[in-house]
């Protein structure tokens, strides 16, 4: 039975089916709750609104529990990327986000991860804003690995931190806790503070300051909608010792 609902996972028409339905989820979503914007600073802010403009673009980084949702966040018609895994479930979740006008871009830190990312730093040059979730594709759950903090150094933008929370939602068991929000409650979404990378920066220094900041945003957000906060993963010593 399992390699029949795998070989069905993989069928192109299933996959269409699955992503039109998470979407008209998603878009269901979006209009019964009653959101809440919240910005870290006047800073935070100001980017976040220029990059809606177009005007100037944003690496915006979140942890991959919360990708179905990250839709929510991008309230413009400005060009926007997701960096997506080339796995068929990362290509179900494109599927879905092209609903709403959201590209993707297919690659990973493990698997097409430098075709990725030269081509997420065109789509900055060119004026495009992209998303990224800094442990996805396997974890562990909210740790950052290196791709973003490469890719803000690369393009120059910024990374802007970003989380959504929803009141009425189902975590799954999965290796990141993935959050499917329900209708018919309240949403936050939560803005955190740029993060600059430069040719100087440490990337040691500025991977601690991305994962605390992200895990700030995100608990805030789980806060102000009645949750307690989903916790990071244990880092395994062998991944804690190659990222040190």
């Amino acid at each position: 039975m399992g390699k029949l609902l795998k070989r069905v996972g993989r069928s192109p028409t299933v996959q269409r089916m699955v992503g039109a339905t998470l979407a008209a989820l998603i878009a269901l979503v979006r209009r019964t709750t009653r959101w809440r914007t919240v910005f870290s600073s006047a800073d935070a802010e100001t980017r976040a609104r220029a990059a809606w403009a177009g005007a100037q673009p944003v690496i915006v980084a979140f942890w991959h529990n919360r990708l179905t949702m990250m839709p929510y966040c991008w309230p413009s018609e400005a060009p926007f990327h997701m960096l997506i895994s080339a796995h068929r479930d990362g290509q179900l979740i494109a599927r879905t986000v092209k609903h709403f006008g959201i590209e993707t871009v297919a690659g990973s830190s493990t698997r097409g991860g430098s075709e990725a990312l030269r081509a997420l730093v065109r789509l900055i040059k060119n004026g495009g804003s992209v998303g990224i979730t800094p442990d996805g594709p396997r974890g562990p759950r909210m740790h950052a690995a290196d791709g973003a903090i490469a890719l803000a150094r690369l393009s120059g933008a910024p990374i802007l931190p970003a989380a959504v929370s929803v009141g009425r939602r189902v975590v799954m068991n999965t290796w990141d806790r993935l959050i499917v929000a329900l209708p018919y409650g309240e949403g936050a979404m939560v803005w955190g503070e740029p993060i600059f990378v430069t040719g100087a920066s440490d990337p040691g220094v500025l991977r601690q300051q991305l994962e605390t900041e992200l895990t700030r945003v995100s608990a805030e957000a789980d806060r102000l909608v009645g949750h307690a906060p989903i916790a990071p993963a244990d880092r395994p010593a062998d991944v804690a010792n190659a990222r040190a």
